[in-house]
C-alpha cells in the first residue's frame, strides 16, 4: 500500500498539472480574445468613418467616395425575409414531428443521424444542389426565391435541431397534467408545449439566421450579382390584391458579396467601404444573437415551472 507521503506527493502533483492546464486555457482564451478584439478595432477604426448616410441611400459606383450599400442591405433584407418563411415554418413542423409524433425506430433514428449531418455540411454544397436544382431544373433563375430556398436548406437542419432540443428540455409532468384534465395530444403541444419551448426554439431561429445573413459562397454559386445599381420590384402595388410578388423573382446581390466586389479592387478607397460593410454586418449579427440571449432569458423568466 502507498505511504501517506507517497499519497500527498500524487494529490501535489495532480494539482500542479491541473494548474498548467488551467493556465494553458487561460492563456489561449486571452489569445483569441485579444486576436479577435484587435480585427475588431481594426475594422472599426477603418470603416466607422465611412458610415454615413449616405453611404446607406447610395447605389455601387465606380468611384468609391460614391459608392454605397442600398442595393446590397435591401438585397440582404429580401433574401432574409424569404428564407425565414420557407425555414422557420418547415424547421418547426419537422422538429415537432420527430420529437412528439414519429416512432422511435431504425429509419427515424436514420433521419435523426441525416439531420445532424446536414447541419455540419459545407454551404457550397448548398450552393452546388441549388444551382442545379433550383436554377437549372425548376428554372427559377438567379432571383431572390433561389437564394431564400438556397439558405432555407442551409439553416433548416438548425431550426429542427433547437426546436427538437427546446421540446426535449420540457419536463413530462406539463404533459402528464395536460392529459390528466383531457387535452388531445395536439392540444397539448399546442398550447402548453410549444409556447414553454417557444423561447428557445426563437434563440435556434436567430442564430440560424444570424449566421444565412453572412452566407457568400453559396450565393455566388447560384449566380448573385456583384454589381448591382437598382433596387427590387416593390411588394406594395397601387392596382388590386395591392400585393405584388415579382420582386421575388428579381435579380439581387447581398451585403458579403458587395463586401467581396470591393475587396477584389486595388483601390485602397474600395477597402475602406468593404470594412465599413463589415461593421455593419457584425453589428446585425450582433444585434441578432444579443436578442437571441435577451428572448431567451425573457421566456425563461416567464414560462417557470
Amino acid at each position: 500500500m502507498e505511504s501517506q507521503q507517497d499519497i500527498l506527493a500524487n494529490i501535489k502533483r495532480r494539482q500542479f498539472w491541473d494548474f498548467v492546464f488551467a493556465l494553458t486555457g487561460l492563456m489561449s482564451l486571452l489569445f483569441a480574445l485579444i486576436t479577435l478584439i484587435t480585427l475588431i478595432v481594426d475594422l472599426s477604426l477603418t470603416g466607422v468613418p465611412r458610415i454615413t448616410l449616405d453611404f446607406f441611400t447610395s447605389f455601387p459606383s465606380r468611384f468609391a467616395g460614391k459608392a454605397g450599400i442600398l442595393s446590397a442591405w435591401v438585397g440582404s433584407f429580401c433574401v432574409m425575409i424569404t428564407t425565414a418563411f420557407c425555414a422557420i415554418p418547415l424547421g418547426v413542423a419537422a422538429g415537432v414531428y420527430l420529437e412528439e409524433y414519429s416512432k422511435k425506430n431504425w429509419v427515424s433514428q436514420i433521419i435523426e443521424l441525416n439531420i445532424i449531418n446536414l447541419a455540419g455540411i459545407p454551404s457550397i454544397t448548398y450552393g452546388l444542389m441549388a444551382l442545379g436544382l433550383f436554377v437549372y431544373q425548376l428554372k427559377l433563375g438567379q432571383s431572390i426565391l433561389t437564394a431564400g430556398l438556397t439558405l432555407g436548406l442551409l439553416v433548416l437542419p438548425i431550426i429542427i435541431v433547437t426546436t427538437r432540443e427546446a421540446i426535449r428540455a420540457i419536463p413530462n409532468a406539463i404533459r402528464e397534467a395536460s392529459y390528466a384534465m383531457g387535452a388531445s395530444k395536439w392540444q397539448t403541444i399546442r398550447h402548453h408545449i410549444l409556447p414553454y419551448s417557444s423561447g428557445g426554439i426563437m434563440t435556434g431561429v436567430i442564430i440560424s439566421l444570424s449566421r444565412a445573413i453572412g452566407e457568400t459562397a453559396p450565393l455566388i454559386t447560384i449566380g448573385a450579382l456583384t454589381f448591382i445599381a437598382f433596387l427590387p420590384t416593390a411588394p406594395i402595388s397601387d392596382v388590386p390584391p395591392f400585393i405584388n410578388l415579382k420582386w421575388l423573382m428579381d435579380p439581387f446581390t447581398v451585403m458579403p458579396i458587395q463586401m467581396f466586389n470591393w475587396l477584389s479592387r486595388p483601390q485602397a478607397e474600395f477597402h475602406v467601404n468593404a470594412a465599413a460593410t463589415g461593421v455593419i454586418l457584425l453589428m446585425m449579427t450582433l444585434i441578432m444573437n444579443g436578442g437571441a440571449i435577451y428572448l431567451r432569458s425573457r421566456f425563461r423568466k416567464k414560462m417557470k415551472w
